[in-house]
């Protein structure tokens, strides 16, 4: 991996980690959407390498499947495990000061700009 790449996942941890602290969701709402359109994995190797992401708390099952298929880039899942840590501590600081209302509504505006975005890419 260059140097570029490493900086790309630790953002795309951090972010992920952000989002989920900040409104708690899985970091595949974001990871997914970054592996694909930042960095240029195909949807299966993008599902693959979140969920490896997220082995220890949710998706050994599912990851192993991945695996099998060869549909996970273990270096990328690595790199963004470590700093979805970083992120999510924050995001929940950062949560635990924010009004619900704007909570809901922010969230609400990141899932209609993903869906757009996944619905209008080829």
């Amino acid at each position: 991996m260059d140097f570029n790449v490493i900086i790309w996942l630790i953002f795309i941890g951090i972010i992920a980690g952000l989002v989920s602290g900040l409104v708690g969701v899985g970091g595949g709402i974001i990871i997914v959407p970054m592996l694909v359109f930042v960095m240029g994995l195909s949807q299966l190797e993008a599902q693959g390498t979140s969920i490896a992401t997220m082995i220890p708390p949710i998706g050994l099952a599912a990851a192993i499947g991945y695996y099998h298929e060869g549909y996970i880039n273990w270096k990328y899942a690595a790199v963004i495990s470590l700093t979805f840590l970083i992120g999510s501590y924050f995001g929940s600081k950062v949560a635990l000061s924010i009004d619900p209302k704007y909570l809901k509504k922010g969230f609400g505006v990141l899932m209609i700009v993903i869906a757009i975005k996944m619905i209008m890419s080829k």
